[in-house]
């Protein structure tokens, strides 16, 4: 069961990084992460292109897309709309998850 994880995020680049380094440390790996940015003016997009290979060598899914958008609910929508996993969580740009916390959520709803 493919798992849908989505950032939303604004000149997030001070705090983004842990978000980042919380989703790569999943012990579950069905997923794909979507990292919707509202064209930040400070590096956000460059801190999270900089975890690309990473993501490739976990075989994740990286999405990142940088544009106009109308607020943090809009670019949770469009985040809703890009996800093609089963289930869609989000984490917001200064949050972190636990190791097993998509764990826990594929085994609840399996």
């Amino acid at each position: 069961m493919k798992i849908s994880l989505i950032t939303v995020c604004y000149n997030s680049s001070k705090t983004i990084s842990r978000t980042i380094d919380s989703v790569l440390a999943q012990t579950f790996l069905d997923f794909e992460y979507l990292v919707i940015d509202g064209l930040s003016k400070d590096n956000t997009v460059a801190v999270a292109e900089g975890y690309r290979k990473q993501f490739e060598a976990k075989n994740i899914p990286l999405r990142i897309v940088c544009e106009k958008d109308n607020g943090m609910y809009d670019a949770i929508n469009k985040g809703t709309r890009l996800a093609e996993g089963v289930i869609i969580g989000s984490i917001n740009s200064d949050d972190w998850l636990e190791p097993n916390a998509l764990q826990v959520v594929a085994d609840t709803y399996n």
